[in-house]
């Protein structure tokens, strides 16, 4: 039971990972080592859709608005490493 779920949350994971062709934070690639904001800047949404289709893949915006007035909304940034 335990192997069942594991498998498909590994497709997911690894699906989304190798999608995504750019590096940001903690998730950098050495094959593509630069943070493409243009291209990228949106949510990677990943599921395990069943053992003979796969997975699906979609997006989702980034919301670049705070909830309140009493915190600002900070750009996104190139890491110092």
């Amino acid at each position: 039971m335990e192997l069942g779920n594991l498998l498909p949350q590994a497709a997911v994971t690894v699906t989304g990972a190798l999608n995504r062709q750019e590096s940001r934070g903690a998730h950098f690639r050495e094959d593509f080592p630069k943070r493409l904001d243009e291209t990228w800047m949106k949510h990677t949404l990943v599921w395990a859709v069943d053992a003979t289709t796969g997975v699906r893949v979609d997006y989702r915006p980034i919301h670049t608005k705070t909830l309140t007035n009493d915190v600002q909304y900070f750009p996104p940034q190139e890491q110092i490493r």
